[in-house]
């Protein structure tokens, strides 16, 4: 076999990244680099600095299930505490020698003569692999709108996901646009800083109580002595979310309690009837992110904080202006407005077999096996893929099936002095008309616009099952589905 520079290269150093490198680690596999654009690992547990940003599931299964952490001081974990937790499984695990930062990946191209990927980023350094691994997630490249005049505005202007903290908010004017995850939790935390707070609001969420607390000492003591009570309380909880994918994926129309709740739940926070309307969805609960929170609708009623309904006509120089004529001043803008979830791996360029570029493989959408493997891309696998995302439990579970299934195919490679490993495109296509024809009964196909929908409204994001079906189609690789090169 020709020389490489490493075995395994790994893009992105983030959840997914990070848990990959670790179990490489375990199963032997040593020999890998893990590129990561920034300067540490976390990728958007470091991004996202906003104030109040936070996960919406659980700390205990929002974890790896082989690294438990027994110091977690809330139920939902909060941005800090999940970033030093990464970067305290590199240094547990020995993964920093194995971490390149600065290294972005902006082209990576497959040889079939070596059956190698030469991996370019954007400094302009080089390297070849074996086997590539993307981990970018689908969550990194922020979602700016198309709104006229946004250019126009003279001050501050940023994403919720590039925050600038070096901007004091304390006695400003500031216009929220988007009232999606991020924003629920960037409005309560602001709101009593500002002098005015005005949210602009397209489509209202569906929101249920959060029940957030803290997590006691002797609670924190029973994880770490009783190792038994950590696992069991993630197990119920586990289940306790699992159950909610029978509704999101079988039968949506017994959503209908779980909306009887959440309407309940706003008429008991918000008590004028105009504001109820306006913060009432129109759509089946879960067609979008059902959104978690116990202040929203608090903040939202406060004096200084104004609702804006109406949809925007343009962005001005002190402000912004909405299809009605009305001019809403604004000191600052922030841009809660998603990301770009459906864009691949875009800026970033892949070339498979013969050539074949990514993007114009999934010109119809974005589609793989078990959203890990890509027909016509050999030794490329992906975490957090097509179709694994979730809308009711840990994404963790999701990819620690991915890990499971990736290394089970190197071991294959390397048990059978494998080349190459290239998922069949009978099997792949096989696999998407029936993940898309499942996809046809699940609440996301009830007729809502979401940002799970490309451009053409093919869900290319979410699974549409229990994540107990995944890990089950992924225990164990199946070579049969592969063309496989020898190496000898």
């Amino acid at each position: 076999m020709p020389e490489v520079d490493t075995q395994i290269c790994i893009v992105g150093a983030g959840f997914g990244g990070i848990g990959m490198a670790i179990r490489l680690k375990e199963a032997g596999f040593d020999d890998f680099v893990i590129l990561e654009k920034a300067g540490e690992v976390g990728g958007t547990w470091r991004d996202n600095v906003y104030p109040g940003c936070a996960c919406d599931i659980p700390s205990t299964l929002y974890s790896f299930s082989f690294e438990r952490n027994a110091a977690w001081t809330r139920v939902y974990p909060r941005q800090g505490e999940l970033w030093d937790y990464l970067i305290d499984c590199t240094h547990k695990y020995g993964l920093r020698p194995h971490l390149r930062f600065g290294r972005e990946l902006a082209e990576a191209r497959y040889d079939d003569a070596s059956a190698t990927w030469s991996v370019r980023t954007t400094d302009g350094r080089e390297l070849t692999a074996r086997v590539l691994i993307g981990a970018m997630g689908p969550l990194n490249k922020p979602k700016l709108p198309e709104i006229s005049g946004r250019d126009r505005f003279a001050g501050p202007a940023f994403h919720s996901a590039r925050w600038e903290g070096s901007v004091d908010l304390r006695g400003k004017r500031v216009a929220v646009i988007g009232t999606g995850a991020s924003a629920i939790q960037i409005v309560p935390e602001i709101a009593p800083l500002v002098a005015q707070l005005t949210v602009f609001q397209r489509t209202p969420p569906w929101i249920i109580p959060r029940f957030d607390r803290s997590i006691g000492r002797l609670q924190r003591a029973l994880r770490r002595w009783i190792p038994g009570y950590g696992w069991a309380i993630r197990t119920l909880l586990y289940w306790i979310l699992e159950v909610r994918a029978y509704g999101f994926t079988v039968k949506p129309e017994l959503l209908h309690e779980r909306e009887s709740l959440a309407l309940r739940y706003l008429r008991r926070a918000v008590t004028d009837p105009d504001l109820q309307r306006v913060l009432t969805p129109d759509y089946r609960m879960g067609c979008k992110r059902v959104l978690i929170s116990d202040d929203y609708y608090a903040a939202v009623q406060r004096p200084n904080v104004t609702l804006v309904t109406t949809p925007i006509e343009a962005i001005e120089e002190h402000g912004i202006r909405t299809a009605d004529g009305t001019a809403y001043d604004a000191d600052v803008v922030v841009y809660a407005t998603g990301f770009l979830a459906t864009a691949g791996v875009a800026p970033a360029r892949i070339f498979g077999h013969g050539g074949l570029e990514l993007a114009d493989a999934w010109r119809n959408g974005m589609e793989a096996y078990l959203g890990t493997s890509v027909a016509g891309f050999p030794n490329f696998f992906t975490i957090i893929g097509p179709n694994t995302g979730l809308g009711h439990n840990s994404m963790v579970v999701m990819m620690e099936a991915q890990y499971a299934y990736v290394v089970d195919a190197l071991r294959l490679m390397r048990r059978r002095a494998l080349r190459a490993l290239d998922v069949r495109s009978d099997v792949q296509r096989r696999f998407n008309e029936r993940l898309q024809g499942r996809m046809a009964g699940t609440v996301w196909a009830t007729g809502c616009s979401a940002w799970y929908q490309d451009e053409r409204g093919k869900n290319t994001t979410l699974w549409p099952g229990f994540t107990f079906v995944y890990r089950h189609l992924t225990r164990r690789f199946r070579p049969d589905r592969y063309v496989q090169e020898s190496g000898r």
